[in-house]
């Protein structure tokens, strides 16, 4: 038994993280403290102000644990490590799963090239970014490598210069063909250099080098070339007005600011970089009731530069945050150099914040009423299915299906719905192993057979493991079952259940004779259901879910038979074989009409075989 006053007596006077957790023993809050007795103790005082919030978790505390570190910097980061993998209720939580592209230029190779990247290493490459558009940045890049002709392969030169031919770039002029040595590595150089100022910001000199290249083109009458100079011309002058000056003094800076309700809170980011804006994001937090927007903007720069792998010079915040100089001291060490936390008061710097909170109010408004009918069609629509079947808590629901022609490979599908929205990554594909001929009945038995009791074998491993995080698909059981079908299809899931000494709850999908979803059976009676809820429209996607997931399935297996059927029968064609003669003839048609001569042009098909495939297609005849 726990003993939480006997348990603060031993806390140590050190720096560390402590984790709070309830009755069920799941982790309800995270959090750091420069002297871990004072700050942990101060949650168990009588009530000083803390806040209802606050109050209403110190109830739920049926134990806490704590790990001491060496200062308070290490504190810091092991919180943001376990707040990111437990996502504790009563911590305030940057909902976010961006990550953002880079342009990343690899100097360490001695032909360097221009690549699309998510991710900052440390590999002596140069990166600009992040931008706020895969989009922008893919067509930068594209327009890079036409003005200044880089490689875009991954050829290990000089190492591999002259081994082969020049790709299709140099011959459309994308390329100068460093790989067949026609530029010298100073020339190359000399080009990188060139779109490195690009990058940067420098585009007149382009600018003018280009505009004097479609004039000499013109007056040579090399009037496509001309074209294809004015066309350079415009775009680097459509990147170049895109480019908005927001400062002077030429730094990378974070500017931050938020808006707040009673429930939502929206931190809006705008990124500067090497002084222009190149783009804006706005970010939601969630468990914000009654947090201090102080609060919520020390847990977003916590949270958000954790995880992004650029840290530039300075973070503009819209009102000051406790621990700034520990924060500053992470992020310096996380960057590699000095960076400082802001709130500016006055000038121009002021107005950008209050532009970047202006946004973010902008932002709150609009996006209320879309997340409102997003969480009703999702959210709403699954506690709309466990409320007509009388289901307290209905989150991850499973839904199967059969598919076969006239019992030809009988395969059946497993889709996952959690919140309301499918969970694409736990859908599984069955291949009926046991059951020939039509029968949907058996072949749902072993399907549902099959999943359960891999998930039970899972998680008797985990077990024995001592183990207590879940993995796979498998290991995780639905809140419901849902079958496509009426009182057959659910008996049969009930009586595996049963077998297996399973409690899940199981429904049908009933459809009326024109295939249209009609209801729900469970507990041995169909439950009719509005058509035009959010909960209808619900089952509806899963039914035709699983079922389009279904035919996938078949339709793949069927096409691959098709081809072996016909092609594996003849002696000596294995799948090699097969798919050589496939990629030549590109259909079977052509292959039968082939004469053995033209069978024996294939690489891979030497005469011998050809004639007898020859043979084959005309014993067929």
């Amino acid at each position: 038994m726990f003993d939480i006053q006997e348990e603060l007596k031993k806390l140590p006077g050190q720096p560390g993280v402590y984790i709070m957790h309830d009755e069920a023993d799941n982790i309800i809050y995270v959090g750091k403290a420069i002297n871990l007795r004072n700050r942990v103790r101060s949650y168990f005082r009588a009530n000083i102000g803390r806040g209802p919030q606050i109050d209403k978790m110190v109830s739920l505390i049926a134990r806490f644990e704590y790990i001491v570190t060496d200062s308070e910097l290490e504190a810091l980061v092991l919180e943001n490590n376990l707040i990111k993998e437990h996502s504790p209720k009563y911590n305030t939580l940057l909902k976010d799963d961006k990550t953002y592209p880079y342009i990343k230029v690899t100097m360490g190779e001695e032909y360097p090239r221009v690549l699309f990247s998510r991710m900052m290493k440390k590999d002596h490459s140069k990166y600009f970014g992040p931008y706020t558009s895969a989009a922008a940045v893919k067509d930068t890049i594209e327009l890079i490598n036409k003005l200044y002709q880089l490689r875009t392969c991954n050829r290990n030169l000089p190492k591999d210069c002259g081994n082969d031919r020049a790709c299709l770039n140099y011959h459309i002029k994308q390329c100068l063909a460093p790989c067949q040595g026609n530029i010298s590595k100073e020339a190359y150089a000399e080009n990188v250099k060139k779109a490195l100022d690009f990058l940067n910001g420098s585009y007149q000199a382009t600018l003018k080098e280009l505009e004097k290249k479609m004039q000499q083109a013109s007056d040579d009458l090399e009037f496509e070339e001309a074209i294809r100079y004015r066309d350079l011309y415009n775009s680097v002058k459509q990147i170049a007005s895109k480019q908005k000056i927001t400062d002077s003094d030429g730094e990378d800076k974070d500017v931050i600011a938020l808006a707040s309700d009673e429930n939502d809170a929206v931190v809006q980011v705008f990124f500067v970089r090497g002084g222009k804006l190149i783009g804006r994001e706005h970010f939601y937090m969630t468990h914000v009731s009654q947090t201090p927007r102080g609060q919520i903007l020390l847990d977003f720069v916590k949270q958000f530069y954790a995880g992004t792998p650029f840290i530039p010079r300075e973070l503009m915040l819209q009102e000051e945050i406790e621990d700034v100089e520990v924060i500053e001291q992470w992020l310096t060490k996380r960057k590699g150099a000095r960076v400082y936390i802001r709130v500016p008061k006055i000038g121009s710097k002021e107005k950008l914040v209050e532009l970047a909170a202006k946004n973010a109010h902008l932002v709150l408004s609009q996006d209320k009423e879309r997340i409102r009918r997003e969480e009703g069609r999702t959210i709403g629509a699954a506690k709309e299915i466990g409320h007509l079947l009388g289901l307290n808590d209905v989150s991850r629901m499973e839904a199967y299906d059969i598919s076969n022609i006239s019992g030809f490979a009988n395969v059946g599908s497993m889709v996952v719905y959690e919140k309301g929205k499918p969970k694409r990554s736990d859908y599984r594909k069955f291949r009926i192993k046991s059951v020939t001929g039509p029968d949907d009945y058996a072949c749902m038995k072993e399907v549902l057979t099959r999943r359960f009791t891999h998930g039970m074998e899972e998680k008797k491993e985990l077990a024995e493991k001592e183990m207590d995080n879940e993995f796979g698909s498998f290991t995780k059981f639905p809140d419901l079952i849902m079958m496509d079908g009426g009182k057959g299809q659910v008996n049969i899931a009930l009586s595996v259940l049963a077998e297996l000494g399973i409690n899940i709850p199981v429904c049908g999908m009933v459809k009326d004779d024109n295939h249209r979803t009609r209801g729900l059976y469970f507990e041995n009676q169909e439950i009719p259901i509005e058509r035009d809820s959010e909960g209808f429209k619900l089952i509806t996607r899963i039914q035709d879910e699983a079922h389009r997931f279904a035919i996938e399935y078949h339709r793949s297996l069927r096409s691959k038979s098709q081809v072996k059927s016909v092609l594996d029968e003849i002696p000596g064609v294995g799948p090699a074989r097969r798919k050589a003669l496939m990629k030549h003839f590109k259909s079977i048609e052509e292959i039968k009409s082939a004469d053995v001569e033209t069978l024996a042009k294939v690489p891979e098909i030497p005469e011998h075989i050809a004639k007898g495939i020859y043979e084959f297609f005309r014993k067929e005849e």
